[in-house]
């Protein structure tokens, strides 16, 4: 039994009319009134009712007419996916198409066989074509339509998906139009819509009124040209108390004769836009787990059988799969952007820009069906233009691990914050996965890297190693003790220092990007150190390879099957600064330290040949001075750094951060904050464990 639904109506004798062309929407038009063809052709059989007499051409199924003078069926062009001819050999390029009769099975009734010759239909006694369709059983045709339809609409995830899923369905094997319109905006699950009900026009479908002759199909006629009916707007609002309402308030399907929906239909079409007479149009309202949410209207032409009393419950059923499909699609669309938010926030916005190295990243979900995880990166700036580089990984990518990320990436940043080794923040974070649950593990590395001693001091729990891309094209995966995941608890972790030349580039990651099913961790730590150094061959050896497109390169060593985690990716080019651009001095703590600071920051101005700063400096560094001498009780730190801005850095051993205020007229001091804020470009104080670090810049030029 295929899936693709069948046609169940009957087809009306005599009726060789052509088809009414459909308005953009795919609403039947006015028509003239058509001449009846005569019977000049060998009818299909049909299944007739009591009193029907079978005479002139019939309407065969979509993409079969009886050729003039024969009685074997001739190509017509294809309609919609349920058009095509079951005698036709099938493109395996086009959809499967949908008989409108049952085919013939093994072991069938040879009377109702229609391969033999002679043979005839037993409720209507008229002969069948050699090699014809055999006609449809009207109630079991039913059932299995409806069986195929809701199948299809049940397959689709997205909103479009389910409402296309319908009008393919629909047409042209129950209808030859449909138009479906729902609420805007759609309501989410709970929530309560305000404001007054409108419908819009989501997605309409029809039988295309000009045939194609591709393949060998071509039309029997063309229909007559005939001019398109107004189309109304797409937006249509319920009038509480009117027809429209009325009707989509009594949820079941109704024929566009009744009374309700004649009143009905011109609030939702509009007054210009004439729908067939008769029994020929049904107004379904889509009605979800708790509210209508929209209607569907579905038109047959002139010159095919009307709906008949048994369409209305298929109707009915077409209109309660797809309301709750829809309601559902609503639901997962609204938890998808939840999610995404969620991972959205949980990550950096954008990377820090810190003096001395250039960043780069990327992060990958496991699959569009589970956008958030448990992988993380980081880049935090520390005090004397240091930066740590940070890279997680929780078990699992779902929505608990993705919660469980950001509170140790919080975690990370605070500690981070204070100044920490890299070995005591990975043992505080230990603690803190203790504290989440017992079952909260998960692996980090940790690293902080150095501009003014070209060094970076690294810390792993857990995590795949980095690897260090040299100036020269050589990658080395650097050998840093793997330590125990975060969660264990009772770990001591080790830190290790290495060099960080200049030019390298250093590469953090999550082992999603190295272990797959087809592939373990170290064979794919192996293939990326060997991705790594064939990239840097393209951009020679003095030249290291831009950081967007090393990491786009990463990626694409995965295969289409190749992911089966999200992944995360950080990639560090070390810069540094040159050791002619930083100027360091220990000042003792006393009156004259002031007086001391200013001359030599001088010297360095001058020396460097930025004369032009030299009144802002002196007079910013006594002030930052003059306060850390006040309280200081061990020697105070001074160093000017020269990048793209002039950076100076005053430390002492007192933790108590300074604030800026407003000054009372009778207050000797507190001014000093006020001028750093108004002269320099930046500023800021960062807490060390030994003490603090208050800091300005000013533009070069």
């Amino acid at each position: 039994m295929t899936e693709q639904p069948t046609s169940h109506e009957r087809r009306k004798s005599g009726a060789g009319r052509p088809a009414a062309p459909a308005d953009p929407r795919g609403a039947l038009l006015h028509t003239p009134e058509q001449p009846s063809r005569t019977p000049e052709a060998t009818a299909l059989p049909l299944q007739a009712r009591s009193g029907d007499t079978p005479s002139g051409l019939p309407d065969g199924p979509p993409g079969i007419q009886a050729s003039a003078g024969t009685g074997t069926p001739s190509p017509a062009s294809p309609g919609p996916e349920h058009s095509q001819s079951p005698a036709t050999v099938p493109d395996p390029h086009r959809p499967r198409p949908a008989p409108d009769s049952i085919p013939v099975q093994q072991g069938a009734d040879p009377e109702r066989t229609a391969g033999n010759s002679g043979g005839k239909e037993r409720r209507t006694g008229q002969a069948l074509p050699p090699g014809g369709p055999m006609p449809m059983r009207r109630d079991g045709d039913r059932l299995r339509f409806v069986g195929a339809a809701t199948r299809r609409i049940a397959r689709g995830i997205d909103l479009d998906e389910i409402v296309m899923g319908l009008c393919r369905a629909t047409v042209p094997t129950f209808s030859d139009a449909i138009l479906v319109y729902l609420r805007d905006p759609l309501p989410v699950g709970d929530e309560r819509p305000t404001g007054p009900l409108v419908l819009r026009l989501r997605r309409t479908d029809r039988i295309p009124s000009e045939r194609d002759t591709e393949n060998g199909f071509s039309p029997m006629f063309q229909p007559e040209p005939v001019e398109l009916s107004p189309v109304s707007a797409e937006l249509c609002e319920v009038r509480p108390g009117g027809a429209l309402a009325e009707v989509l308030r009594g949820v079941r399907p109704v024929f566009a004769d009744a009374p309700a929906a004649r009143a009905a239909l011109p609030e939702l079409l509009g007054d210009d836009l004439v729908v067939p007479r008769g029994q020929r149009a049904i107004l379904a309202p889509l009605r979800g787990r708790r509210r209508v949410i929209g209607a569907a209207l579905f038109l047959r032409r002139p010159e095919r059988f009307a709906f008949e009393a048994d369409d209305l419950l298929v109707a009915a059923q077409l209109a309660t799969h797809t309301a709750l499909g829809i309601d559902k699609a609503v639901l997962y669309g609204r938890e998808a952007y939840i999610a995404d938010e969620l991972q959205r926030t949980m990550l950096p916005e954008t990377l820090p820009r810190p003096t001395g190295v250039r960043l780069a990243s990327r992060y990958l979900p496991a699959a569009e069906t589970a956008r958030v995880g448990g992988d993380w990166y980081d880049a935090i700036p520390l005090p004397g233009s240091r930066v740590a580089l940070v890279v997680g990984d929780v078990m699992g990518h779902s929505m608990t691990s993705a919660a469980i990320m950001g509170q140790l990436r919080t975690t990370a940043q605070t500690l981070a914050g204070l100044d920490l080794p890299p070995q005591e923040v990975l043992h505080h974070l230990d603690e803190q996965a203790q504290r989440l649950g017992t079952d909260r593990m998960a692996t980090c590395l940790y690293a902080v890297y150095d501009p003014v001693s070209h060094r970076i001091t690294i810390a792993n729990a857990g995590h795949p190693p980095p690897v260090l891309l040299h100036l020269g094209g050589r990658a080395e995966v650097l050998r840093v003790p793997p330590g125990a995941p975060i969660g264990v608890g009772g770990v001591d972790f080790e830190a290790v220092e290495l060099d960080a030349p200049a030019g390298a580039t250093l590469l953090l990651y999550t082992d999603g990007l190295v272990e797959s099913r087809l592939r373990d961790v170290w064979t794919g730590i192996e293939q990326l150190r060997e991705r790594l150094a064939a990239t840097a061959q393209l951009t020679g050896p003095d030249h290291p390879p831009p950081l967007e497109a090393l990491c786009d390169d990463v990626l694409d060593m995965l295969g289409p099957g190749d992911r089966d985690d999200d992944i995360a990716l950080l990639a560090a080019r070390f810069d540094g600064i040159a050791p002619s651009d930083v100027a360091y001095w220990y000042l003792e703590p006393e009156d004259a330290a002031p007086g001391r600071a200013r001359k030599l920051a001088r010297r360095a101005l001058s020396r460097w040949g930025m004369e032009e700063l030299t009144d802002s400096v002196e007079l910013l560094v006594s002030e930052l001075v003059t306060n850390a001498v006040r309280y200081a009780s061990r020697p105070v730190t001074l160093r000017l750094l020269r990048t793209d801005v002039l950076r100076c850095e005053v430390g002492d051993d007192v933790p108590q951060l300074p604030r800026l205020r407003q000054a009372r007229v009778t207050d000797e001091g507190g001014r000093g904050l006020i001028l750093v804020n108004k002269l320099a470009r930046r500023w800021g104080a960062t807490r060390l464990s030994t003490g603090k670090v208050v800091w300005f810049e000013l533009n070069r030029s």
